[in-house]
């Protein structure tokens, strides 16, 4: 794809050079040749009025000397013979054929007249006499004067074009090209097993799309093989109950070979079901582990969890708000402990504030970390530091009743933690830092509290507007 992208833009960007370079090429040579005529024109101009007023040879000779406007020797005037008599007057240089003279002063008009090494320009200029003709010779050099580098520069100007727009193409190609090959690369790598492989959900619409797809998928996968091995532990433990029946049927048959045998075979029964217990608790707890370390989609968990517990804000006329859930935002932590650190903050705000509090979440996806905002318009917590003290025992006398220890337990398995403050919409707020996979950053240091501080920034701002 990328290399079919570059050949394209290669392709188009050079027939558009060649067309418009190959005409303007050729406009600019036409330039230079009607230049070289023009200033060839404008010296003989200067002989005519001289010519009109005298046809005197020394009067001529200055007057073609102080028209030559570059190397002399270009510019003759050709005088016809005055009475009887007289004869014609050849001034300053000549090259032009005497029929070409001839037929320029018959014509009456201007004409070009090819010579060695260029080309005459033939002027007609009426006198006393009849008709003179004034040539001004153009070298074929003055014909061509700036064409070359013209067109070098026109050449420049389109290579520098078709380099520029298969740079373009390439960077267009490997933006497209990569989101495909970690898509394909994720695909093989759950193909061997590799649960906990998922893709970045970046690129163009459709790869993105892709990309949330595959995951989607893979979470469904996790979730369908945790569930073959949960199924097969328990139907592993419903066998229990028969094969103790038939060991202690088995005890009772006596000591003939047959009781032997079948004690034997309820033996090997028992231990090949003690196997299957075993390898399915070890699989489920690699399953829990691959879900864990593949995380899952914060945005969605959030929308699905609003939806549950908005039910019971419309009876209660709370007004909710979500923000930054538009969009995947992928989080190092699994389905099932974002989805209960949620509903125990959700519940907080239920059980804490009264009926017709809002309350709002909102979704900040930065650079090294995901921030969870969960904000209410309730009277507020007196001391939040000892909040956070208290809730650290999980319970018990010393417990707030806040419900945090699920919540602070999940911050920090990211490397992140829990704060809580005062919210935009005057009571608690509780902000829960989700450091993010292999950038994980301890909360103090100085990008996490420039983080804070844009965080801060933004809640006064929204604050002073809703004011």
């Amino acid at each position: 794809m990328r290399w079919a992208l570059v050949k394209v833009a290669l392709a188009v960007t050079t027939m558009v050079v060649v067309a418009f370079a190959v005409p303007l090429g050729l406009v600019v040579k036409e330039l230079a040749r009607d230049r070289a005529y023009s200033n060839a024109e404008r010296q003989a101009a200067t002989i005519g009025p001289v010519l009109a007023i005298t046809t005197d040879r020394p009067e001529l000779e200055r007057a073609v000397a102080s028209a030559e406007t570059g190397p002399g020797g270009r510019i003759g005037v050709h005088v016809p013979a005055s009475g009887k008599n007289g004869k014609p007057a050849e001034i300053g240089s000549r090259r032009a054929a005497q029929k070409d003279v001839e037929a320029a002063a018959k014509l009456g008009r201007a004409s070009i007249s090819p010579v060695s090494g260029g080309s005459s320009l033939l002027q007609p200029t009426a006198v006393a006499s009849g008709i003179a003709v004034v040539e001004v010779f153009v070298p074929d050099a003055a014909l061509t004067n700036g064409v070359t580098t013209s067109w070098v520069v026109l050449a420049g100007v389109g290579l520098a074009l078709v380099v520029g727009s298969v740079a373009v193409a390439d960077r267009l190609g490997t933006r497209m090209v990569r989101p495909a090959e970690r898509l394909a690369g994720a695909a093989h790598d759950l193909g061997k097993g590799k649960l906990g492989v998922r893709v970045p959900e970046d690129g163009p619409k459709e790869l993105r799309s892709a990309a949330s797809a595959f995951n989607s998928m893979a979470d469904q996968v996790v979730q369908l093989l945790a569930s073959e091995r949960e199924l097969a532990a328990d139907l592993s433990h419903r066998l229990r109950t028969p094969l103790t029946v038939l060991r202690l049927n088995a005890a009772s048959l006596g000591d003939t070979q047959a009781a032997e045998q079948t004690r034997a075979a309820v033996e090997q029964l028992e231990r090949e079901v003690d196997q299957i217990i075993r390898t399915a608790r070890e699989q489920k707890a690699q399953t829990r582990q691959a879900a864990a370390a593949a995380g899952c989609d914060a945005a969605e968990v959030i929308r699905e969890r609003m939806g549950f517990w908005s039910a019971l804000a419309e009876d209660e006329g709370r007004t909710v708000r979500i923000a930054g859930a538009d969009r995947p935002v992928r989080v190092p932590v699994a389905r099932p402990e974002l989805a209960a650190a949620l509903d125990a903050m959700l519940g907080n705000v239920f059980r804490h504030t009264p009926e017709g509090t809002a309350f709002a979440v909102d979704v900040h996806n930065a650079e090294e970390a995901v921030i969870v905002l969960v904000s209410d318009a309730g009277g507020g917590i007196a001391d939040p530091d000892a909040a956070l003290r208290r809730g650290h025992g999980g319970g018990g006398d010393g417990s707030t009743g806040l419900g945090l220890d699920i919540v602070r337990r999940l911050a920090e398995s990211t490397g992140g933690d829990v704060r809580i403050g005062r919210s935009v919409l005057g009571g608690t707020e509780v902000r829960v830092w989700l450091a993010l996979d292999d950038r994980r950053t301890r909360p103090g240091t100085r990008r996490g509290h420039r983080l804070r501080r844009t965080l801060g920034g933004r809640r006064r701002r929204t604050a002073r507007t809703g004011s």
